[in-house]
């Protein structure tokens, strides 16, 4: 095999898709914590704050993981670090089932985000180094696996939610999880061979170009920065709409399906985001996501409607699925291969940083201000933080992912 014949090749799709169904199971960590809120919050007493910690701590976790189980993966390769991650996933689950208490649950939850986190990140950077040409697609495939999963698993268990409790719906995840990721992760055991330095820097012979504008470290942190304030806005809608449905009377089934309904959207979100990445650049298609995400979140503070909520739910999901994969783009496009999986997850571990944050503030603001208007108008001003970011690197970067186009 040449150093680039893996690129875009039959078996790269063929991996894509064992990469969107490990995706589809692990990622559901990142979602059951959010449907069984409600559930908790009633058999301990406590109220929204508290019992949004444990969603918090999934997401330190989360954070945590993506950046160290990204770096396993360029050392060890990605089958090993997803069958770690998918037994401390399913031993998490178990364990927190067994919990009396509201601060074990919460401990315990951190576990469950690291392991859970092998599906996001880790994933998105290995099959980022199997494309070249569809690599904007390819990353936004699997990033859908994340929404995906908060798409059709909210669902699913709401009816084991209703008729056995909370504890049931994490002992299944527990079998789930155990059965399905570890068998499907030994089909990627596969390595592909690192691309040489000028490959892996110089996508469409422009890498030189855009080096100048910012070098590889300082790149980094202000992605990070960007996805701190994307996904604190992005945790508004995402962590609160069930207990908003709650609070409204709507009860916790429509706030699932609203939920589900978002990140649908999200997923065709992502998909045409990936596209136009291909076309446009990672930097471009992340600052229109993250503006379009703006606007949906304003539609949020002057309807409170059960049909408006649906409609806001499905076009705040439209709006800003695409976001968050656009960075693992813009990092491909930027910076060598060999530190994909380090450089992918220390991005990554800022925006879940970010949705731990946000999911935690809405909560605070909430209980503070006893109800959910100053928790949008919060979204809204870390959301401005990010488009003025992005501006920044795409003004200093003029040229750089444009001019890919035209020399392509």
């Amino acid at each position: 095999m040449t150093r680039t014949s893996h690129l875009d090749s039959r078996y790269s799709w063929a991996r894509l898709g064992v990469t969107l169904l490990i995706a589809l199971m692990l990622n559901v960590g990142m979602w059951s914590v959010i449907v069984v809120m409600p559930a908790v919050q009633a058999e301990f007493g406590i109220d929204r704050a508290e019992a949004s910690i444990p969603y918090t701590f999934t997401m330190f976790g989360f954070a945590l993981g993506n950046l160290l189980i990204g770096r396993a993966v360029d050392r060890f390769g990605v089958a090993w670090s997803m069958i770690g991650a998918a037994v401390l996933a399913a031993l998490s689950y178990v364990l927190v089932a067994l919990s009396g208490s509201v601060m074990a649950i919460s401990g315990l939850h951190f576990f469950l985000g690291f392991g859970t986190a092998a599906g996001f990140g880790p994933l998105i950077a290995d099959i980022s180094l199997w494309f070249h040409r569809r690599r904007g697609l390819a990353v936004a495939i699997a990033a859908s696996g994340n929404y995906l999963s908060g798409a059709i698993w909210p669902i699913v268990l709401s009816g084991l939610l209703a008729s056995q409790g909370w504890r049931a719906v994490y002992l299944v995840l527990a079998v789930l999880i155990a059965v399905t990721v570890v068998p499907l992760s030994l089909l990627l055991r596969r390595r592909a061979p690192l691309e040489t330095e000028t490959e892996a820097t110089a996508p469409h012979g422009v890498a030189a170009r855009r080096g100048r504008a910012f070098s590889p470290t300082a790149l980094q942190w202000l992605l990070g920065l960007a996805g701190i304030g994307c996904c604190v806005a992005m945790a508004m809608p995402q962590v609160h709409i069930v207990a908003f449905c709650v609070d409204l009377g709507y009860g916790p089934a429509v706030g699932a399906e609203m939920l589900s309904l978002m990140l649908l959207g999200g997923v065709a979100s992502r998909l045409v985001s990936g596209l136009l990445a291909d076309r446009l650049g990672g930097v471009v298609t992340l600052l229109l996501g993250s503006a379009l995400q703006c606007l949906a979140l304003f539609l949020y503070l002057p309807y409170d409607g059960l049909v408006p909520l649906y409609v806001i739910s499905l076009i705040f999901g439209l709006s800003q699925g695409g976001i968050v994969p656009a960075y693992a783009v813009i990092v491909r496009e930027y910076m060598p291969a060999r530190e994909a999986g380090a450089r992918v997850g220390f991005v990554m571990m800022a925006t879940i940083l970010g949705m731990a944050l946000g999911g935690w503030m809405a909560g605070w603001i909430h209980d503070v201000s006893g109800s959910y208007q100053l928790a949008f108008v919060n979204g809204i001003l870390w959301n401005l933080l990010n488009i003025a970011v992005m501006v920044v690197i795409l003004r200093r970067g003029r040229g750089g992912s444009a001019a890919a186009v035209r020399m392509a």
